[in-house]
């Protein structure tokens, strides 16, 4: 896989388009392969080949069979990757992120015990990794022991509240177990993490003991106004992107229109007229929509406030990242992003208002005192940002499932 560090380097300088004047608009990175079922974690610094000595280096043999082995998970190879992994683990058999991995592609060649005794491993050498919990978990659903299985979803919540899959999993053994308001409750937490959950709760075989409840058809009802809320206005193409049953979709917009957040319009044709539906105005307005053009290319807007919030999140990514590397005239340039009001600053003195008065004492130290004043203070600063990244991650997730709610 090629990754040059100099590319890397090029790249992160670029600035958003919405924090730039004339200037070009950052390319997005494109995504070929699509990795198994870890959680995602923050990139760790890439090593750079050196010219010599390089077949001596231990991390830089680590991290290419690393690498082998994921690409050979992408490419279904589990048996080869469980060989590569175990490579890895030769070199360093303390390698967690080797184990999880070796573990993962045994489990799905139903090598259970070899799966059970990878994440045991893990657990030994990290009793606090949430992905080894909860993948410890599916291997005892797998054998049907439920309540082991919650048991250690449980565990991976305690070392990750904000682990949307493991709540996800939680309610899904919590439905086996029929225990019904619990199940309920997990599962609208793992939607208000990650709203995806909720199109995945509704064709979930796992899920029956709870279909009749009534909040779980109002998460049916989340992933009915998401479909129409992306552009899709007819029963069929409903039917289509949620992998809903045709009856269930009629019986939920039946509901939204007497609740008076959907409305039913007839769409004439040469030979005869289509039902279609939309969401009320001022539902379309908060949530924002999406519309297609004819060839189904969506162009979504978003609602102002998330918009402010994202490009609030992308403004603290710019500055950690200048702040790790020590850079100091960017980091000077990106504190501007912070306190100009055409540009984060009004989303700062709103919800971050002490934060903004600590940038711009930054700004000016940084300017007094240079890099030793960077240096000096790399910790505090970013321990700042990395604070201000969980409360906007937090909340652009309270407000997208809020509005859809």
């Amino acid at each position: 896989m090629d990754n040059p560090s100099n590319e890397q380097n090029e790249q992160s300088g670029k600035i958003p388009e919405f924090f730039l004047e004339k200037k070009e608009k950052v390319e997005k990175k494109e995504i070929h392969k699509k990795l198994f079922g870890l959680k995602k974690k923050p990139a760790k610094t890439e090593l750079v080949k050196k010219d010599e000595g390089s077949l001596l280096d231990a991390d830089f043999n680590r991290n290419k069979l690393f690498s082998k082995g994921i690409n050979l998970m992408a490419d279904e190879k589990l048996e080869d990757a469980s060989k590569v992994f175990e490579m890895v683990l030769r070199i360093n058999p303390n390698d967690v992120d080797a184990l999880l991995k070796l573990g993962y592609s045994r489990f799905h060649l139903e090598d259970y015990s070899e799966a059970m005794r990878a994440y045991d491993k893990a657990l030994d050498i990290d009793v606090t990794n949430a992905d080894a919990w909860n993948l410890k978990s599916l291997v005892y659903y797998e054998r049907k022991v439920y309540g082991k299985a919650l048991d250690s979803a449980d565990k991976a919540i305690d070392s990750d509240p904000t682990f949307g899959m493991a709540w996800y999993n939680r309610s899904c053994y919590l439905s086996l177990l029929s225990q019904i308001p619990e199940s309920l409750d997990a599962l609208v937490r793992s939607i208000e993490i990650d709203v995806k959950n909720a199109k995945r709760a509704v064709k979930d075989k796992d899920f029956m003991n709870v279909r009749f409840e009534e909040g779980f058809k109002r998460i049916v009802e989340v992933v009915v106004i998401e479909s129409l809320r992306q552009g899709y206005h007819t029963i069929g193409s409903i039917v289509w992107t949620t992998l809903l049953d045709s009856e269930d979709v009629i019986k939920c917009l039946t509901r939204l229109m007497k609740k008076g957040l959907v409305v039913k319009h007839e769409k004439r044709q040469v030979w005869s007229t289509i039902d279609t539906y939309d969401l009320i105005p001022e539902m379309a307005n908060k949530i924002g929509t999406m519309k297609r053009g004819m060839l189904g290319i969506p162009t979504k807007a978003l609602p102002r406030p998330v918009k402010n919030l994202k490009n609030l999140a992308e403004a603290i990514q710019l500055i950690k990242s200048s702040i790790e590397e020590e850079e100091l005239e960017k980091t000077i340039e990106y504190c501007n992003l912070f306190v100009d009001s055409s540009k984060c600053g009004q989303e700062m003195i709103d919800v971050f208002l002490e934060e903004h008065r600590e940038v711009r004492l930054f700004k000016i130290r940084l300017k007094d005192k240079g890099i030793d004043f960077l240096q000096d203070n790399k910790k505090k600063m970013l321990a700042m940002f990395e604070n201000m990244e969980i409360s906007v991650t937090k909340k652009l997730r309270s407000d997208l499932t809020n509005n859809v709610l």
